[in-house]
């Protein structure tokens, strides 16, 4: 049964395409995260390896939070590795093991990219799709990423 939320089912399912496309790119980013929770080295290995832990832990919650959003409009949620990978715009480094400065260029750059397609996204969804309440989430999500964003940065991220 279709949610009748005040939605016609074509803005419905285009709000779903969205989300199902950051979702993408949020399981890439966390996945980005933990590996390199899991790899980095040198001098501040500890305080790199706690921080990178915190981090995948908030996007974590974010991914779900994204996936629920789809649920809760009606629509499926991707749930595979090959389905993540096709539609993330951000991408993966196969067999690639930066050193710790270019691990926080790294994810600083991806979680700018996320912010950056955010705000397109909230626009989107609130202009043309008249979802308001998306475009909340939304925008709570850019302001997440912003904050992570920020840490990267005073950890040293935009000097290296």
């Amino acid at each position: 049964m279709s949610p009748n939320i005040g939605m016609s089912d074509s803005d419905r399912r285009n709000v779903v395409t969205i989300l199902n496309t950051l979702l993408s790119d949020e399981y890439v980013l966390y996945t980005k995260t933990r590996n390199y929770h899991w790899n980095v080295v040198g001098p501040q290995f500890n305080d790199l390896h706690k921080f990178f832990e915190a981090q995948y832990e908030q996007l974590n919650e974010v991914v779900d939070d994204v996936a629920e959003r789809a649920r809760a409009l009606g629509g499926h949620a991707f749930g595979t590795l090959a389905e993540f990978v096709r539609h993330a715009r951000l991408k993966e480094q196969p067999d690639v093991y930066p050193d710790a400065p270019a691990m926080l260029k790294d994810l600083l750059g991806d979680h700018e990219t996320v912010i950056r397609r955010l705000r397109e996204d909230l626009e989107t969804t609130a202009a043309k799709h008249r979802d308001a309440g998306t475009s909340d989430f939304l925008t709570g999500l850019m302001e997440k990423h912003e904050k992570m964003a920020w840490m990267l940065r005073a950890f040293g991220a935009a000097e290296r």
